[in-house]
């Protein structure tokens, strides 16, 4: 991947994957659904790599907002985090179940910022943006709905339309999936061990949400959950998860966005065209680090105590991406390691965004130092020994 993007949204550009030891390249799928076994697990780590994509975003509005403040707001943000996360989980339960192998502990996987919105003709920039109204509106953009999102070759689209949504896109994999188990039979696409499946037990707070993946019901359910849980259910504001799991009925990503910037909750009777009539919402914009969108580690001076918390912070995130990798593709029970690593990566985030930016002239403009998620090899490397040593210590 390139520092504009995982994907480039053109339409007709073709997807490969250079697999070496530990390496994955991953550019824009073709436009058309998925053919075969090979091109099915291309899409799928597309959608690891896009799922991905959209957590250091969230988690910096997050992270930007002083402790204590913006209550409502950070619960909010912190709840699509954890479903993005768990989206993760069931894209690489798919691509275990179809015998594919996840690909995510690799300085490729993850995407330099500022970024490109993938699978959207409009050139969408995406940042590392404080908490505010311009952070809103690009997470509005990134989870809105498409009502109408077929897959290519259908009637109403033209072959030359490219990517219009995600919505699309998991619509496209979805038709891929469904034809390939006419064409090959159950058994044979879904024959991926089943003890790579992670389940409730595995994932943290998942509500029954993460479930094992072993034929076309539960794969086609995954894919359901992971758009409905992002842009509504049937052209509503709410996801699926009362129904599916027995859990309290919540609006879906898109619309949790919404009550934020309009500083309203919807109400029962809601509709998106009605937008949000509910109670107000205390929502104080002023309340936030403002920070430089385009903050690299090599703008804090060499030595100094906001470079190091900078750099720390990127090891510890590869960690946590060592950590997934781990779980999806070795024993699953491992993903539990992932909960004190995100622990840790807020008590990092408290310490670093406090701290008035180092260049004089970017303090002078009221910003702050910030986390960038530059994730090197040499980070998932110190990821790895860290990993390791731990192990080594609790087997003795």
């Amino acid at each position: 991947m390139t520092a504009t993007g995982p994907l480039t949204g053109q339409s007709g550009s073709a997807l490969r994957t250079d697999i070496s030891a530990d390496l994955a390249v991953v550019e824009e799928p073709p436009f058309r659904v998925p053919r075969d076994r090979a091109e099915l697990h291309l899409f799928l780590q597309a959608a690891l790599t896009l799922e991905h994509l959209t957590v250091p975003p969230y988690l910096t509005a997050m992270y930007t907002l002083p402790p204590g403040t913006n209550r409502p707001a950070h619960f909010a943000v912190r709840a699509v985090v954890l479903e993005e996360m768990l989206h993760m989980t069931l894209v690489a339960n798919l691509l275990n179940a179809t015998g594919g192998t996840p690909l995510v502990a690799n300085s490729r996987f993850v995407t330099g910022y500022p970024a490109r919105l993938p699978f959207s003709r409009d050139e969408v920039p995406i940042a590392l943006r404080h908490f505010g109204t311009k952070a809103l509106d690009t997470f509005l953009y990134i989870e809105r709905p498409e009502y109408v999102a077929e897959p290519p070759g259908h009637p109403s689209v033209a072959d030359d339309d490219g990517w219009t949504s995600i919505g699309q896109f998991y619509n496209t994999i979805r038709e891929g999936v469904i034809r390939l188990s006419r064409r090959l039979g159950e058994a044979e696409l879904f024959c991926g061990d089943p003890a790579r499946q992670a389940g409730p037990k595995d994932f943290y707070n998942s509500g029954g949400e993460v479930f094992a993946v072993t034929d076309l019901p539960s794969a086609l359910k995954a894919l359901r959950v992971i758009t409905e849980q992002g842009e509504g259910a049937a052209g509503g504001i709410h996801d699926t998860d009362d129904r599916l799991f027995g859990e309290a009925r919540e609006v879906a990503h898109y619309f949790r966005f919404n009550e934020i910037r309009q500083e309203r909750s919807y109400g029962p009777h809601d509709t998106p065209r009605s937008g949000p009539t509910g109670p107000a919402m205390d929502v104080a914009w002023q309340h936030t680090y403002p920070i430089d969108p385009e903050a690299k580690v090599a703008h804090y001076p060499p030595g100094s105590a906001v470079r190091r918390a900078a750099d720390h912070f990127n090891e510890v995130y590869a960690r946590l991406l060592v950590v997934l990798e781990r779980g999806y593709t070795e024993d699953p029970a491992l993903l539990g390691a992932a909960v004190p690593v995100m622990l840790e990566l807020r008590d990092l985030a408290e310490a670093l965004y406090r701290n008035p930016h180092p260049d004089p002239a970017k303090r002078a403009l009221g910003l702050y130092a910030s986390a960038t998620y530059e994730i090197t090899d040499r980070h998932f490397t110190l990821a790895r020994d860290r990993l390791s040593e731990a192990s080594g210590a609790a087997g003795q």
